[in-house]
């Protein structure tokens, strides 16, 4: 049976092809689920082409997570549309560029604020609107994506300590979403080469020499490897975990090796 038959997904953040997004969304499909994407703004048009180029076109709903009325809406849309939901992505992070490329010290509150709202507190307000639907859902899983927040990376700033947030966030996540009998895990992604990255001032400095470091080999235009394990998280054999982070590095996380200074 494939790992996903049957089971309705909403997928965040798919903005190109080339996305862990996309990977996710396209690799579900073809593992048996029904999905629907999201996109806001300018960047809706262009979810709604690259949802074109899946094995089966999908549709989008409009979602800016830091809108109230946005979350509500898509909830009451899938609400319609399937009555229930068995797991979501969160594949969603923004940090202003003051809050990035190494002027931590001077990034004003505001940039800090905006960057936690978008990158860690969303995945609670998305969990939260979604609660009733995942509650009606066949062992639901949540899953969001991370970059490892242990330690602070040159050029990350602020983004760094959204996601040490989001870290959090997963943990009381799965402390308040299981026993309603839905898990929440993130996958923490080695650094890839995607719209994200594009967005990090200095993006060369987290990814030039990982393989130096990581024992496994680690391919930064791959994000296969992160998809997979998004995938075998929001299914069912991933039953008994919640208020993990599984990282999909190459082992680089667990290397005791210096790092370099910037």
């Amino acid at each position: 049976m494939p790992l996903l038959a049957g089971r309705r997904l909403l997928v965040t953040g798919v903005l190109t092809d080339n996305s862990i997004a996309y990977a996710v969304a396209a690799g579900a499909q073809r593992e048996g689920a029904e999905i629907v994407l999201t996109g806001f703004g300018r960047g809706m048009r262009i979810t709604e082409r690259i949802a074109r180029r899946l094995p089966q076109e999908a549709d989008v709903l409009e979602l800016d997570v830091n809108e109230p009325d946005h979350l509500a809406a898509v909830a009451a849309d899938l609400d319609a549309r399937w009555g229930a939901l068995d797991g979501l992505l969160h594949a969603i992070a923004f940090a202003p560029g003051d809050a990035l490329g190494g002027g931590f010290l001077d990034t004003p509150a505001e940039s800090a604020h905006i960057a936690f709202g978008t990158s860690a507190f969303s995945y609670k307000a998305l969990a939260a609107a979604l609660l009733p639907l995942l509650r009606r859902g066949d062992q639901p899983s949540v899953v969001g994506l991370d970059f490892d927040a242990a330690v602070a990376w040159p050029i990350y700033d602020w983004m760094g300590v959204a996601k040490a947030g989001l870290e959090a966030v997963n943990r009381y996540l799965a402390r308040d979403l299981g026993p309603h009998g839905i898990r929440s895990n993130l996958v923490s992604a080695g650094p890839l080469k995607t719209v994200a990255a594009n967005s990090i001032p200095g993006f060369d400095q987290l990814s030039d020499g990982w393989n130096d470091i990581a024992p496994l080999h680690w391919d930064t235009s791959d994000p296969e490897p992160v998809a997979e394990t998004v995938m075998w998280l929001l299914s069912n054999r991933a039953r008994g975990i919640s208020g993990e982070i599984v990282h999909v590095d190459g082992g680089y996380h667990a290397m005791g090796a210096p790092r370099r200074r910037p």
